[in-house]
């Protein structure tokens, strides 16, 4: 698609948002309710989200964990739900005929008489796309998945437990309402879009958030800066993330490339917040009080969420929420870890931990937590 540049304030407000549509991060899963507005924008307690539903598919791992349940699933996001997850993660595109659908990988790969063949999901009518895998129609053989790892190998997509794929509105209809979604607004990295292609596939997701979310809690998030910008044109009712690897890997737009140009994107476009590899932030523990002298949500992802000492020392930095693998151990943990604290127990909190007390926990100085701070990143960058 051939370079364009995305004018932000050219582009209409399509926010018509129905009366009882969820303004907020407010659920039965949280204490209180949220105002959107860029200023006031807060979350109200420490976020666990569980990723893909209740955890990505690492088909190459030994780990069981990560090929229990099939990924970006209405069972993988119900089976979240049986634990104290606050959100379910997953990615929408859009299909060839405007239909949001849940998946990740820009291509779906599949195997006729021995000859593995592969199409873009973008350019995939719906009908076509629900021919892969399983069959909602009793008897009905679907068309085989398979997967390319990060290696390149192309292998089957085996899981213990597999489900039909997906769209937005199925899992608006079919998913505990309670539990939020976290909707990645997924576009491929290697492509440039015009402005107006992605205005028109924003307005299809937007409009389906509009008319099924009800009362259910919602962030919208991506890596793609311009996507990030105009759905936060065309809506105002749900806060908006920059997805980013903060200089983890290196991208040909600088925005994507540290989370100094995070907070600039962020600042700029009236975005509420920012999703940051976790390994950007361990890696340069400043860039957390700047993000929040700007008044931004900070909420991370990647593997060492799936320690729950890298998570509990994230909560003493100030990041806010953690995207998570093994929801039902990090739950858990986050539940053993924190607890509202007592009344009159205010006091005795050490400095930066807040309103929330500890069990179990190592008690750390401000010197010990200043050291650990300055420690980290030299353990992640080696």
């Amino acid at each position: 698609m051939a370079l364009k540049a995305v004018h932000v304030s050219d582009v209409p407000c399509l926010d018509q948002v129905p009366e009882n549509a969820s303004l907020g991060l407010y659920s039965t899963r949280f204490s209180a309710g949220v105002d959107v507005g860029r200023s006031s924008f807060r979350i109200p307690k420490f976020l666990v989200i569980g990723h893909r539903g209740s955890g990505m598919n690492m088909l190459q791992s030994s780990d069981r964990r990560m090929k229990a349940i099939k990924e970006n699933s209405i069972l993988s996001f119900n089976t979240a739900a049986e634990f104290s997850v606050d959100f379910v993660e997953f990615d929408v595109q859009v299909t060839k005929d405007d239909i949001p659908v849940i998946f990740h990988d820009n291509f779906i790969f599949s195997e006729d008489n021995g000859v593995v063949y592969e199409k873009r999901v973008t350019e995939l009518l719906l009908s076509d796309f629900l021919r892969y895998g399983p069959q909602r129609e009793p008897g009905k053989v679907g068309k085989s998945m398979l997967r390319k790892t990060k290696d390149g190998r192309i292998v089957n997509w085996n899981v213990e437990a597999d489900d039909c794929l997906c769209t937005l509105k199925e899992a608006f209809e079919k998913v505990e309402p309670s539990l939020g979604f976290n909707i990645e607004l997924k576009f491929d990295d290697n492509i440039v879009y015009e402005q107006e292609y992605l205005t028109h596939v924003l307005q299809a997701m937007v409009e389906v958030v509009f008319q099924y979310a009800k009362d259910r809690p919602i962030i919208f998030s991506t890596f793609q800066p311009d996507a990030a910008q105009l759905v936060r044109k065309l809506q105002s009712s749900y806060p908006v993330f920059f997805l980013t690897n903060g200089g983890t890997e290196v991208y040909y737009d600088v925005r994507r490339n540290s989370l100094e140009e995070a907070v600039k994107l962020c600042l700029e476009g009236g975005l509420q917040g920012i999703v940051s590899q976790v390994k950007a932030v361990f890696r340069n523990p400043a860039a957390v009080t700047k993000i929040k002298e700007s008044k931004l949500s900070l909420l991370t992802y990647g593997q060492l969420n799936n320690v729950a000492e890298a998570v509990y020392m994230q909560h003493l930095m100030g990041v806010e929420g953690v995207i998570v693998d093994l929801v039902k151990e990090i739950t858990e943990a986050v539940s053993d870890l924190m607890k509202p604290s007592k009344e009159g127990d205010e006091e005795s909190l050490p400095e930066g931990v807040g309103q929330m007390q500890v069990k179990s926990k190592p008690q750390f100085s401000q010197r010990e937590l200043s050291f650990l701070l300055k420690l980290i990143p030299e353990l992640i960058h080696s």
